[in-house]
């Protein structure tokens, strides 16, 4: 128990210290227009470097990743099937997709699935 608080108080302060220097060390550039404009060739840009971002991708691709992890978790249930107490699994497994049913109602509820909107 000692042994890890020593231990803990000596990546602490090796961690300060290397973020300590880090901020010392790193040089801080001054921002210049022209260094932040886009390059074309030496002229003035035409048109703006930056695209608008749909919102509306952005939220069903992390919906889309929520759900993915979350299935990536069931998976490992089938491995455990046959070593684990079959009452246990089965309810254990239908309480996870019944989380997982009721977060796609939720979100088809608040019409985040709906892309023409």
């Amino acid at each position: 128990m000692f042994l890890t608080f020593i231990m803990s108080i000596i990546i602490f302060f090796i961690s300060s210290i290397v973020m300590g220097l880090a901020s010392i060390l790193s040089k801080k550039a001054v921002i210049d227009r022209e260094k932040s404009s886009p390059f074309e060739c030496g002229f003035d840009p035409i048109n703006s470097a930056r695209l608008p971002f749909s919102l509306r991708f952005f939220l069903i691709a992390i919906i889309f990743l929520i759900f993915d992890v979350e299935i990536a978790l069931i998976l490992p249930t089938v491995m455990i099937f046959s070593t684990s107490n079959l009452v246990w699994w089965t309810s254990t497994t239908l309480f996870f997709i019944f989380i997982l049913l009721a977060g796609l109602y939720h979100e088809w509820n608040q019409g985040a699935l709906n892309w023409s909107t």
